[in-house]
C-alpha cells in the first residue's frame, strides 16, 4: 500500500501529467461534476486557510478592511468602462432567466421562458464594476477618502482550458479595491501591494519572484498601468503570481464617483486594485514539490511536525506516548502544528509514505529502542535526510529545523530560477532559448506589433518590465530599434 501512494508518473517524463496526478493523491482537489470547476479537498483547503490567515493579517497592517459584494453584476455595470468590458466578454457566464418549472414531456423540469430577468446578470469575474457602483453611495468628501475594502470571494471566469488551481471556471480570491483622493496616494498604494504580495510570495511561499509593470499588451482590462510579480516553476514555465492595477479615474469616470476636495471642487477619484487566488496553491506546488510527492514550506503546512510511534503491542505504545506527550504540548506552546498519529489502522511503512507525500515538513520515529537510548528518528522532507538525534532539547532542534527548511528551500528555487535565467541578444537565439523553457532577458522596441510578433512565432509573452536591475540600453532583438532595459520573456501558465 505505501508503494502505491507514490506511484504516479515522474516529473521528467511528464510536468503536466505529474502535477495533475500529485494534486489528487495528496488529497488537495478533485474534479466537480460542474465542468471546469474543482472541489478543493479539506488539505488543500487548510493550505488555502493558512495563506487566507497571513494575507488578511498583512492587508489589515496597512488600514485595509474587509467588505462583501454581491455574486451578481448587472450587464450595464460591466458596460460601462469599454475596456473592461472587452477584456473579460469571451469569459463571462450570463444568467437570463430566475425560474424553473416541469417540463410538459415528463422530463423532468425546463427554464421557464416568462421568467427573463428584465437585465441579464453577469456572474462576476471580478467586481470593479459591482463595487465602484457601490462606492458612489458611500464618497463624498475627501473626508471620505482613503477608502480600502479588500474582499474574499469566489468569481467566475469561463475557461475552455481547466486544470486544478491553475486554470478553472471558478476559483477563490481576494481583492481589493481602494480609492483615493490623489493619483499619487493611489499610485503609492498600488505599489505597496504589489510588495506585500512579494513578501508573502518569498518569506511564506519560499518562492522567489521578479517585481515588474505589464506590458500594455498584458495590462488588465481597464487599468492605467499593472504592477505584477512573475516567478518560475521547475519546468521552466513563468506563472503570474499577483497583480496590483493602478486604475486611475476609469472606473470613476465610468461610474460618476465624485467627492469634494479641500478647495470644496468636485473631482474624481482614484482607485486601485489587487488580487491574488488559489493559483497560489498551484504555484506552491510547482515550485516545491518532487516525485516524492508535496514539498510544502513550514510557514504554511497545515501540519509542521508529525510523530510515528512504532510498537509491538499496547505496553509498548502506552510508553511511547506517555514519552511524547510532553514534547506534543512544547511543540503546540511554540506554535508549531504537530500530529501524534498512533492510530492502529494503518502501518507505520504506510503513513511515512502518506506523510511524505503530503509534504510534511518535519517527520520523526520513535520505537521501543530509541526509548531506551533516547533518541529519536527525524526526517526533513525537503532533502529526505534521516538522522537519529538525542530527544534532550528536541523542540529547539525541531524549531531550527523548520526555519532551515524554509531558508532551504527559497535558496533552493532561486538557484534553479537563476540557472534557467538568460540573456540574449538576436531573435535567432532566443528562438532556440525559448525551447529550452526559463526565463530570457531580451530587448524589445516597446511596440504592441513587435510583441504580437514574438507571442505568434514563439507562444512567449512578456512576463514584466522588471522594476530592479541594471536597465541596460540596447537594440530590439527583433526590429533593431532603441530599447530602454532588457524585458523578461518566457512561455507561462
Amino acid at each position: 500500500m505505501a508503494k502505491e501512494l507514490k506511484n504516479f508518473t515522474k516529473r521528467s517524463d511528464n510536468y503536466s501529467q505529474w502535477y495533475n496526478e500529485l494534486v489528487i493523491k495528496a488529497d488537495l482537489a478533485e474534479q466537480s461534476a460542474v465542468r471546469g470547476c474543482m472541489v478543493i479537498k479539506p488539505y488543500g483547503y487548510a493550505i488555502w486557510e493558512k495563506m487566507q490567515r497571513v494575507l488578511d493579517d498583512m492587508f489589515k497592517a496597512t488600514g485595509v478592511q474587509n467588505a462583501y459584494f454581491p455574486l451578481l453584476i448587472p450587464k450595464s455595470f460591466l458596460c460601462r468602462e469599454a475596456e473592461h468590458v472587452e477584456g473579460f466578454a469571451k469569459e463571462c457566464a450570463v444568467v437570463t432567466h430566475y425560474r424553473l418549472k416541469n417540463d410538459p414531456d415528463g422530463k423532468g423540469v425546463v427554464v421557464d421562458p416568462e421568467a427573463r430577468l428584465e437585465e441579464e446578470l453577469i456572474v462576476r469575474p471580478t467586481s470593479e464594476t459591482i463595487i465602484w457602483g457601490t462606492y458612489k453611495n458611500w464618497i463624498h468628501s475627501y473626508r471620505d477618502l482613503p477608502l480600502l475594502i479588500n474582499q474574499w470571494a469566489n468569481v467566475m471566469r469561463w475557461e475552455m482550458r481547466t486544470r486544478m488551481f491553475l486554470r478553472t471556471s471558478e476559483f477563490l480570491w481576494q481583492e481589493g479595491h481602494c480609492a483615493h483622493a490623489t493619483a499619487e496616494e493611489s499610485e503609492a498604494r498600488t505599489v505597496e501591494m504589489i510588495n506585500i504580495y512579494a513578501d508573502f510570495a518569498e518569506n511564506y511561499m519560499a518562492m522567489p519572484v521578479i517585481k515588474g509593470v505589464k506590458s500594455p499588451n498584458e495590462r488588465f482590462a481597464g487599468a492605467v498601468n499593472t504592477y505584477t510579480i512573475e516567478a518560475m516553476m521547475q519546468d521552466g514555465k513563468a506563472l503570474q503570481s499577483g497583480t496590483s492595477h493602478n486604475l486611475g479615474q476609469n472606473f470613476a469616470k465610468a461610474f460618476d464617483v465624485t467627492f469634494i476636495n479641500k478647495e470644496n471642487q468636485p473631482e474624481y477619484v482614484w482607485a486601485n486594485s489587487w488580487g491574488m487566488s488559489t493559483r497560489m496553491m498551484g504555484a506552491l506546488i510547482m515550485t516545491h514539490s518532487d516525485d516524492n510527492g508535496l514539498v510544502l514550506p513550514p510557514r504554511l503546512a497545515p501540519l509542521q511536525v508529525v510523530i510515528v510511534p512504532i510498537y509491538k503491542d499496547a505496553e509498548g505504545l502506552e510508553k511511547i506516548s506517555e514519552k511524547v506527550a510532553p514534547i506534543v504540548e512544547n511543540l503546540r506552546k511554540r506554535g508549531i502544528s504537530v500530529k501524534y498519529d498512533d492510530a492502529d489502522n494503518r502501518r507505520p511503512g504506510f503513513k511515512f509514505a502518506d506523510y511524505e507525500l503530503k509534504g510534511v515538513p518535519v517527520r520523526l520515529a520513535l520505537g521501543a529502542r530509541d526509548l531506551d537510548n533516547g533518541t529519536v528518528e527525524i526526517m526533513r522532507r525537503d532533502t529526505l535526510e534521516k538522522e537519529t538525534v538525542s530527544l534532550e532539547g528536541i523542540e529547539d532542534r525541531i524549531a531550527a529545523l523548520l526555519d532551515d527548511i524554509q531558508t532551504n528551500l527559497f535558496a533552493k528555487a532561486l538557484a534553479l530560477r537563476e540557472a534557467k535565467t538568460v540573456k540574449v541578444d538576436t531573435y535567432e537565439e532566443f528562438k532556440e532559448k525559448i525551447e529550452e523553457g526559463g526565463f530570457i532577458l531580451a530587448h524589445w522596441d516597446g511596440t504592441p506589433e513587435t510583441e504580437e510578433k514574438i507571442k505568434a512565432e514563439t507562444k512567449a509573452t512578456i512576463r514584466c518590465i522588471p522594476l530592479e536591475g541594471d536597465p541596460e540600453p540596447g537594440v530590439c532583438m527583433v526590429t533593431g530599434k532603441p530599447s530602454e532595459r532588457r524585458v523578461i520573456f518566457a512561455r507561462s501558465y
